[in-house]
């Protein structure tokens, strides 16, 4: 758990160089989009919590982190094009819709089991469409949105949107089938039993409970000071 939160802080920090240094400069669209950055996440982390509250009774911390990841997605389209009360609303919307596909999606046999779908896919979606509803000609020079007298704009994100749906969905697949007829695509289940990180790259991850016994045992003997607690069961 301290490592998926300290991973969505590093991402967090790292997606303003993503979006503000898309501008290539230092300019006031990068500034804008440094602060869209830091305030849609924020949005979708509050709204995502609430969620969470309402429906288990009490927040997570791996919830916390995935509406960060959604919040970040769903801000890269628009964050240059619209204001930051606005990016703070969109963080807001967009996690709505990303966290009852993360809930359809579990319920289901689909693997996705980084759920890149509901919080990428989904996530991203919402982003690009709204950047047709919010954005703002007299921040970004640029065009404008539903919001502000162009609803044709939010016509041109949907044809966007759903091009690259298609094209990436047809790629994927022709790619899928390519690397398929020369490696096989899932592992196997004896793999999965076992364990992927020993069958597919030849080490483990973490040590389980058996293999700190020697080395807790060797410290006892040594008389090193060990503070430890009993398994809830074997």
């Amino acid at each position: 758990m301290p490592l998926v939160l300290l991973g969505s802080g590093l991402l967090w920090f790292g997606w303003f160089g993503f979006n503000a240094g898309s501008a290539l400069a230092a300019s006031p669209i990068a500034g804008l989009a440094f602060v869209t950055t830091m305030l849609a996440p924020a949005g979708t982390l509050v709204v995502w919590t609430l969620l969470d509250w309402f429906r288990l009774g009490k927040s997570t911390a791996v919830g916390a982190a995935t509406a960060i990841v959604v919040g970040l997605v769903a801000i890269t389209p628009a964050a240059g094009f619209i204001s930051p009360m606005n990016g703070l609303i969109l963080g807001a919307i967009a996690a709505v819709p990303s966290y009852f596909a993360l809930i359809i999606r579990a319920k289901t046999s689909l693997d996705d089991s980084l759920d890149v779908v509901a919080a990428h896919g989904v996530g991203g979606t919402v982003g690009a469409l709204l950047t047709g509803v919010f954005a703002d000609k007299a921040i970004n020079g640029v065009f404008d949105g539903l919001l502000y007298g162009n609803p044709a704009q939010l016509g041109i994100q949907a044809v966007a949107v759903g091009t690259a749906i298609v094209y990436s969905g047809v790629v994927s697949f022709v790619l899928l089938k390519l690397i398929g007829m020369v490696v096989p695509l899932r592992a196997t289940a004896n793999d999965e039993a076992t364990g992927l990180d020993i069958t597919q790259h030849g080490e483990e991850a973490y040590l389980h409970t058996s293999g700190f016994e020697p080395v807790i045992s060797g410290m006892k003997e040594s008389g090193a000071h060990v503070m430890t607690t009993a398994p809830a069961s074997r």
